[in-house]
């Protein structure tokens, strides 16, 4: 079916970022309210200052535009694939289709809100329209302040304060027919964007995987209808499929949590463990809008005097797999397999790594950006942050993860290490001492506070 077109009617640069889904967009509703709407994805990872998509990520992206390339050729419109600086290609586009206005929606992370902000205010001083819409939260990360009228740094009154504040709109559904534009402008290959990464470890990824809207429809539709009720008793139990796994669909925008919401039952709705977790998304967007330089420095100040160790070989046993710790060593090589870890885990790995190895959380951050399919920026930097005590509501320093009880209790049966620690021959013996490296810790710990 080829798309109908009114030579005459306005036309709209539709920018897809990472709002890759057809329903519930509110960009592309504002663009369909004007008229004829060209689509379009700028790669322009060089202006994500220095936070390009891991390797990862591009593996899923690349995925998730075949998906909505499919989507919209169906509608007989075309993505049209560009790479290079996103205002200087906007303005290209502009002008090759005759267009007067730019759609997209928001995003969060500070070099990308800076550059938009600039490419807002550029394309406005031209006289045309350019728009973002929210199509990522539920609500705003700069519409929520506490009593003091200041940003949160606590989850429990973030959430209570949230879920006031929430007024989810109705649901906008996905465009039947496209208003096309008669004569669309050229388009590169989505090879040519090289989003796939060249080492080609990530072939397991398809087994696990099934990237864009379609497949993050089924993936929520299928844990409402199975998981949910139990969510609580299972969640922390990696041996169990327990948990959602919608986090690379959320953070590609192929579903929002608005969408999310709508699907919960009322009782989940009001304040349950799983839409808490939703909520804790939004808590690491509201900090990483307020706090943008916790990135890659700890929110609490202190943390930077901390007695971090050297140590390349425990960093790289660690991202290996190969510390000799089974549960730790179990979940690096899921996150090797599959691009995912299971959240109890993650805590476990991060904990061995801030506190028994002592190597800075940044080094973990950096290895999950490049190796998650949902690596998230502000998600991301929040998990580390709190792990390593120095975030806000952070888990207190002297929290630390014995990784043995840990595996005892949440894997209680071995399904979860067996599975992936099955084509080790032999177990190596544990790189630490854990009960020596607690110590040293704490130690440390409490050099930092008497400095």
């Amino acid at each position: 079916m080829n798309a109908s077109h009114d030579a005459t009617a306005p036309r709209s640069l539709l920018w897809f970022r990472q709002d890759l889904r057809l329903q519930d967009n509110p960009a592309l509703h504002s663009a369909l309210q004007r008229g004829a709407v060209i689509p379009v994805y700028i790669e322009s990872f060089g202006e994500e200052g220095d936070w390009p998509p891991g390797a990862a990520s591009r593996w899923w992206l690349h995925r998730s535009l075949q998906s909505l390339t499919a989507e919209l050729q169906a509608l007989g419109a075309p993505l049209i694939l560009r790479r290079g600086a996103a205002l200087q290609e906007l303005r290209r586009l502009l002008q090759e289709t005759g267009a007067d206005a730019v759609f997209w929606n928001r995003r969060y992370e500070p070099a990308v809100l800076a550059r938009d902000r600039s490419l807002k205010q550029a394309l406005r001083a031209e006289g045309l329209i350019a728009e973002s819409g929210n199509a990522a939260l539920l609500v705003e990360p700069w519409d929520i302040r506490n009593q003091s009228g200041k940003p949160f740094q606590v989850f429990t009154p973030f959430m209570r304060q949230l879920l006031k504040q929430l007024a989810v709109p109705k649901a906008v559904p996905a465009p039947r027919t496209w208003p096309g534009v008669g004569r669309w402008p050229a388009s590169l290959p989505l090879d040519a964007l090289e989003l796939l990464p060249k080492l080609g470890w990530y072939q397991g990824f398809e087994d696990s995987w099934q990237p864009g809207e379609a497949g993050a429809h089924r993936r929520l539709e299928a844990f409402v209808a199975s998981a949910l009720t139990g969510y609580s008793e299972r969640r922390d139990r990696p041996d169990l499929p327990g948990t959602s796994r919608l986090s690379p669909h959320l953070h590609f925008g192929e579903l929002s949590p608005r969408q999310i919401w709508r699907a919960l039952p009322a009782a989940e709705r009001a304040g349950g463990k799983y839409l808490a977790e939703v909520v804790w998304r939004e808590f690491a967007h509201h900090l990483l809008y307020h706090f943008p330089h916790t990135a890659d420095q700890p929110l609490r100040e202190e943390f930077q005097r901390f007695e971090w160790r050297e140590d390349p070989a425990g960093l790289r046993a660690w991202q290996r797999g190969a510390t000799g710790i089974p549960l730790v060593d179990a979940g690096m090589r899921e996150l090797w397999r599959t691009g995912w870890m299971h959240n109890r885990v993650r805590m476990v790995v991060a904990s061995l790594l801030v506190k028994h190895l002592r190597l800075p959380w940044q080094s973990g951050s950096r290895w999950f950006w490049d190796t998650l399919v949902d690596a998230d920026l502000a998600n991301n930097t929040l998990g580390w942050q709190w792990t390593a005590g120095c975030g806000a509501d952070a888990s207190p320093w002297f929290r630390i993860f014995n990784p043995l009880s840990q595996a005892e209790k949440f894997d209680p049966e071995q399904h979860y290490r067996q599975r992936w620690l099955a084509d080790v021959s032999a177990p190596s013996a544990p790189i630490v001492d854990l009960k020596e490296t607690r110590e040293a810790a704490l130690a440390a710990y409490q050099r930092m506070r008497k400095a």
